[in-house]
């Protein structure tokens, strides 16, 4: 029965992390606020009526290391932002004011100390009559 018990956990403990956007990131995504280190209302995309959005990331056993989140729009960088990990589980975000004419695909990409990107993630934003 351990024997079992323990394949299960194994399984279950698979499952999750597989499920994660990266071995170190558990949560990668866009949000209209942030409250108490946690992202309020979540998005996939926006109209041109919001002008602020939060990229927030839940970072696991990278203590000491240096993560970037990296904004694009058009294939350039319109803001980088260093977070220093300070913890075994570091909750982090950044925010970008976005210009009404910067309609489109937005890319955040989430890169290691060595410049190496872990993930990316990307939105969409629109005219509000789109």
């Amino acid at each position: 029965m351990k024997k079992y018990t323990l394949l299960l956990l194994g399984f279950l403990a698979n499952a999750t992390l597989a499920s994660w956007p990266h071995e170190h990131i558990s949560n990668a995504v866009f949000a209209k606020s942030i409250k108490d280190r946690v992202p309020i209302e979540l998005i996939t995309e926006a109209d041109d009526t919001l002008g602020k959005i939060y990229f927030f990331t839940n970072i696991s056993n990278l203590t000491g290391d240096k993560i970037t989140h990296r904004w694009r729009y058009k294939d350039k960088i319109k803001a980088e932002i260093d977070f220093n990990i300070k913890g075994k589980r570091w909750r982090v975000w950044s925010s970008k004011n976005i210009w009404h004419t910067w309609t489109g695909e937005w890319k955040v990409e989430v890169l290691n100390q060595k410049n190496e990107i872990l993930l990316t993630k990307t939105f969409i934003y629109k005219k509000k009559d789109e």
